[in-house]
């Protein structure tokens, strides 16, 4: 299965290693998952890591975020527009929109 060679990494390794093998394997295996996922972390809860935010919506918005997009509303049930609307303010959440799109 996708999770045999995550969860071996998660019981075998530690530290910054095994987080960027798992972020290897996790983006080989489903790359619109892997980066929707860091969305959704980077938003839930108190706070925002805005430099995550930052760093995916401007990396991707011109590769794959139509998919992303999809695949977080799949996962989440919310939109990714939404979830910034929500969760952002000000220029940052008008550029953030700008850049995901509306919906």
């Amino acid at each position: 299965s996708e999770y045999d060679l995550v969860r071996s990494i998660e019981h075998e390794m530690s530290g910054d290693l095994k987080d960027a093998f798992k972020a290897v394997v996790m983006c080989i295996q489903n790359k619109p998952g892997y980066f929707a996922e860091r969305l959704y972390k980077s938003m839930k809860g108190l706070g925002t890591d805005g430099e995550t935010l930052v760093r995916i919506v401007v990396g991707r918005s011109e590769v794959d975020m139509v998919e992303i997009k999809q695949h977080f509303f799949d996962t989440y049930r919310k939109s990714l527009a939404k979830m910034i609307k929500d969760d952002c303010r000000g220029h940052f959440k008008e550029v953030l929109i700008g850049l995901v799109g509306p919906g």
